[in-house]
């Protein structure tokens, strides 16, 4: 399997938000994990009201816990790459590989302390001092394009094809 950045959402509240990201996914070709439960009874058609027919073009996989995740995600070998309002390192200045996970938390809870001691890197985006946080949606798009700009796998556009 080519090496590919992916990106993971712990235990999501929004059905609206896994929605943009797997609409994300599609359109960059990258896969996305998510550990749940959800904070939502997981319905693709509350998701697929963001997603869009997008969602039939994205590579899916759901893990019943974090658990399940962390077993499947040791045998990979891929670093986990946490982004939370906790993190020391800007995500503009982390040096990115191809098979990257990238790793985002519930946006009521972030993620338990235990996942924090789990990751290999812990990022943040900078925010204006004034505010908590981004839309999960929104991070996701920021970090997972310099990730991809970084290690040469953002996709072509109509006019490189």
């Amino acid at each position: 399997m080519a090496k590919s950045v992916k990106i993971i959402l712990f235990q999501p509240d929004i059905a609206a938000n896994v929605g943009a990201v797997l609409r994300l996914c599609a359109c960059m070709n990258i896969p996305i994990e998510i550990i749940e439960p959800c904070g939502f009874p997981f319905d693709m058609r509350q998701i697929r009201r963001v997603a869009l027919d997008y969602i039939n073009h994205v590579k899916l996989h759901r893990h019943v816990s974090w658990e399940a995740f962390h077993a499947n995600s040791m045998e990979r070998g891929s670093r986990l790459i946490l982004l939370s309002t906790r993190g020391k390192v800007r995500y503009d200045q982390f040096a990115f590989l191809p098979d990257d996970m990238l790793l985002f938390g519930r946006e009521s809870a972030g993620v338990p302390n235990a996942i924090h001691q789990a990751a290999d890197a812990i990022l943040r985006v900078p925010l204006a001092r004034e505010m908590r946080s981004l839309n999960v949606a929104t991070a996701a798009a920021m970090t997972l394009g310099e990730a991809l700009r970084q290690t040469s796998l953002l996709p072509g556009d109509e006019n490189e094809r």
